[in-house]
């Protein structure tokens, strides 16, 4: 008898657990990638906000309608954007690095370094689902692409030339970014 009772309850809970949804619920941010040093109000508030689950998917033409030639060329055509002669490698103001093709948040100020390579460079994401790392084997070499996670776009390489805590580096593009102050 104790033998029916039991698999009665397995089915039960199996049965109860079929038909709870399915449906991912989004990550609710609070630390670092790291995982160890609270995030800012304003990024937090940023990552939750902007929602990894909805994909963004566009034909080569809308793209082309809604990016600059330059943004066009680096973002969907993997391209790269001449050193020193950038928006952002210089910039030094508080505030959050986004996709500039689907305004996904990737990199804070705060992570920003001077690489003296002439390209905008990070030791570490925001949060590392926001980027996906990609071999690229162009140019007779392999390295890894970073992409933004939510629409594909090339965004930059990292390095394992980068300073303490990750000794990464992210040489990203600045016409692959939008940035918005604290």
């Amino acid at each position: 008898m104790k033998v029916i009772h039991y698999f009665m309850m397995i089915g039960a809970l199996q049965l109860a657990a079929c038909t709870q949804q399915s449906k991912p619920t989004e990550m609710a941010y609070t630390t670092a990638s790291t995982g160890d040093k609270p995030l800012p109000d304003y990024i937090v508030q940023a990552l939750n906000s902007e929602s990894l689950q909805d994909t963004v998917v566009k034909t080569e033409e809308e793209w082309r309608a809604i990016l600059t030639k330059e943004e066009y060329f680096v973002l969907r055509q993997e391209g790269t954007e001449r050193p020193f002669a950038n928006e952002y490698n210089d910039n030094k103001t508080e505030g959050i690095y986004y996709c500039a093709a689907c305004h996904n948040p990737m990199f804070s100020s705060g992570t920003k370094f001077d690489s003296g390579t002439g390209w905008p460079s990070f030791y570490q994401p925001i949060a590392n689902e926001r980027i996906k790392e990609v071999q690229d084997r162009t140019l007779g070499m392999v390295r890894t692409e970073v992409e933004c996670a939510r629409c594909g776009s090339h965004i930059g390489h990292v390095f394992d030339d980068g300073p303490a805590p990750t000794g990464l580096r992210y040489c990203l593009n600045s016409a692959a970014l939008d940035f918005e102050k604290k």
